[in-house]
């Protein structure tokens, strides 16, 4: 199946899905009770990221009709009020684009509380021949011979370029295979942090921590994002 990369999301133009990768709503509210002054805009970002990536979807002459979160979706281990408002906030937005059944919410590590209250947060979601998930648990079934490509997030993938005594971070996918599956994994869509650095995977990859294992990453193959462009970096072992 067709896809592409805009911005942080994931889409695929004929069937209109759009993925998006770890939210980690309530992140910058945890902040500033550890004492960190942030600001309270992460629920102002994420709605502004997410009406860019639908104009830009609508430009290309295409429609978003299913949007799907591959968990992380909140960031807290336990139960934050703050939190259940922002979700709510940015589930009521959404609500005003797509029916409530074509926001497939998938859970994550950090989803022990499943703030939709209805019991509507799932382990893994299949269409056709693609498997989307979070990424932290190996589940039988996403290794169906039927299934071609898994989809999944939770390593929240940056890459650290430098110049002189200049470093700068830049959140990327993923792309490689795995079990004779292709495998795309998604930057996490928290603007505030970039994430973990693939630079580093050579000394600081967990095994445990993912589903993929280091032998089969380090061949995966890098793709940066520019501010409009998606830049290739080969192979992630190339990068130390």
């Amino acid at each position: 199946m067709e896809y592409e990369f805009i911005d942080k999301a994931l889409f695929f133009p004929e069937k209109g899905f759009l993925v998006i990768g770890d939210l980690h709503i309530g992140y910058n509210e945890i902040l500033r009770q550890s004492g960190i002054l942030v600001p309270e805009r992460q629920v102002k970002d994420i709605i502004k990221d997410l009406e860019n990536i639908f104009k830009s979807v609508k430009d290309k002459g295409k429609e978003v009709k299913k949007i799907i979160f591959i968990g992380d979706i909140k960031h807290a281990f336990y139960f934050e009020q703050n939190e259940v408002n922002e979700f709510r906030e940015i589930i009521e937005f959404l609500g005003e684009i797509l029916p409530q059944e074509n926001i497939i919410l998938i859970r994550g590590n950090h989803d022990t509380i499943d703030y939709t209250f209805e019991g509507n947060m799932k382990l893994y979601h299949i269409e056709e021949d693609i498997v989307f998930i979070h990424g932290d648990e190996e589940i039988p079934e996403i290794f169906n011979k039927k299934i071609k490509t898994i989809i999944m997030g939770h390593l929240h993938p940056c890459l650290i370029l430098e110049s002189g005594v200049k470093k700068e971070a830049y959140k990327c996918f993923l792309e490689g295979v795995h079990r004779n599956k292709k495998v795309i994994v998604l930057p996490s869509f928290l603007d505030f942090a970039e994430g973990t650095p693939v630079n580093n995977y050579g000394e600081d990859y967990v095994e445990s921590f993912s589903i993929i294992p280091k032998s089969a990453i380090l061949d995966f193959e890098i793709r940066a994002i520019g501010k409009n462009k998606i830049y290739n970096f080969g192979k992630i072992k190339d990068t130390f």
